[in-house]
């Protein structure tokens, strides 16, 4: 029996080719876009590996545990760090990153992550990037968390290297990922010697490999489900149309904060300001005395395909993760939401009022 997951024809390099060139007009970048097939850890700890070695120093913005991540994987390059961290309820400011950067003229490499979905906050990436661009160092963004969610133009940001993923505000699944490389940033993986070669981590192979014989074969069989899922992601946000998936999700994290706010019962933004959140998640700080994977569950009980999460790690006491993402980023699912978050809360005895926390939800989509 044929089945039309399993039984497909393969996946050619013109199609494959096809599919770039699609990841490449949504991040409006004219540079070259490589598909890596594996979650965006995979680029991203490629590019850190490739851009970083003994003797150079990078800035590394910790905003979120991804932060601390490729820290990590800096220092195991050889290169010396300076981490720029700041609380996880706010953003990195463009001032701060200038003043790292004075204060260690031998910067030549810096490392941000655009939106943190795991603190839900967002940094200027705009602004950071005319201060990186000025000092000179070589620019690496994981935008896997903002990438459809909210603006992202790295080539008009000075973005050497921008890491996107497909399953958060593209929709899709994990399993597949993209980077788009500036010339300058190829120039310097080629001229490190301790840049991965002949290794799934490397771009060079794709570059050498792939790029620069004209996309003609591809040097290993694609994850061909994913390929297909990314198209399929890609081409929803094109009959969608780019600004109306942006605005869908600052609708819902408008919509989220306000609607918290209006519901009482203690629970309130995790991010201070709103200018400093993120569209794709609005993470919650639970009141005092209430454990917030307690709660989580609680208000999964009646609806477990809820997008809702508590946070990881030493957050997961306190951080609720309110995931307006994809298919997510709807009215219906925000008020939801907070419809089941505000009766979870009601159950430990707090005093919410869900009316006026749905009333908030539609005026501020509207």
């Amino acid at each position: 029996m044929t089945h039309p997951l399993l039984d497909l024809p393969p996946l050619t390099a013109a199609h494959f080719a096809g599919i770039e060139q699609r990841v490449a007009a949504l991040l409006d970048t004219e540079r070259d876009v490589v598909i890596t097939q594996g979650e965006a850890l995979l680029p991203l700890e490629g590019c850190i590996r490739s851009g970083a070695r003994p003797g150079s120093t990078a800035l590394n913005v910790v905003t979120g545990p991804y932060g601390q991540t490729f820290g990590n994987w800096l220092r195991d390059c050889g290169a010396r760090v300076v981490d720029l961290a700041v609380p996880f309820d706010t953003a990195v400011t463009a001032e701060q990153v200038e003043r790292a950067l004075a204060e260690h003229p031998e910067i030549d490499f810096v490392s941000l992550v655009h939106a943190e979905a795991a603190t839900g906050n967002t940094n200027p990436v705009a602004e950071i990037g005319e201060v990186v661009r000025r000092h000179g160092a070589l620019f690496m963004l994981d935008a896997v968390a903002s990438v459809a969610a909210e603006p992202l133009l790295p080539d008009a940001w000075g973005v050497d290297l921008c890491v996107i993923g497909a399953q958060k505000a593209m929709g899709g699944p994990a399993g597949v990922s993209a980077v788009s490389v500036s010339e300058r940033a190829w120039e310097r993986f080629a001229a490190n010697p301790a840049a991965p070669r002949r290794s799934y981590l490397s771009l060079l192979d794709w570059k050498e490999r792939w790029i620069d014989t004209g996309r003609k074969a591809l040097p290993h069989a694609p994850a061909q489900l994913e390929m297909l899922a990314l198209q399929a992601c890609v081409e929803r946000i094109e009959a969608e149309g780019l600004a109306a998936t942006l605005a869908r999700h600052a609708s819902a994290a408008a919509a989220t904060r306000a609607g918290v706010t209006a519901l009482g019962g203690g629970l309130e933004p995790y991010v201070r300001d709103a200018r400093d959140a993120a569209p794709v998640a609005t993470t919650l700080r639970t009141p005092a005395g209430v454990d917030a994977s307690e709660l989580v569950a609680r208000a999964l009980a009646a609806d477990p395909s809820l997008p809702l999460i508590a946070g990881g790690g030493a957050l997961s006491g306190e951080m609720i993760r309110v995931n307006h993402y994809g298919v997510d980023a709807t009215r219906g699912a925000v008020r939801s939401s907070l419809s089941a978050l505000g009766g979870a809360l009601a159950e430990t005895g707090a005093k919410v009022d869900l009316a006026a926390a749905g009333l908030a939800v539609s005026a501020a989509w509207a």
